[in-house]
């Protein structure tokens, strides 16, 4: 049995984002900012995957992923 404690974290594909500034309103601990005024960044050290960002991005162009 494994130690390592899985986790999701929202990623986002910074190539596609249209910065439109949905996600920063749903997202429960604040956690993203529009960078530079092109995409959205989200803290991922802080993310607990909540999947909220998701599903509002109108142009779905973040994924949640586990990771360890």
């Amino acid at each position: 049995m494994s130690n390592l404690k899985i986790r999701k974290k929202a990623i986002i594909d910074k190539s596609k984002c249209v910065a439109c500034g949905s996600c920063i309103k749903v997202c429960p601990l604040g956690l993203i900012s529009i960078e530079n005024g092109i995409f959205a960044k989200i803290d991922t050290d802080r993310c607990v995957g909540c999947g909220k960002c998701k599903k509002t991005c109108p142009a779905s162009v973040i994924e949640i992923k586990e990771v360890v």
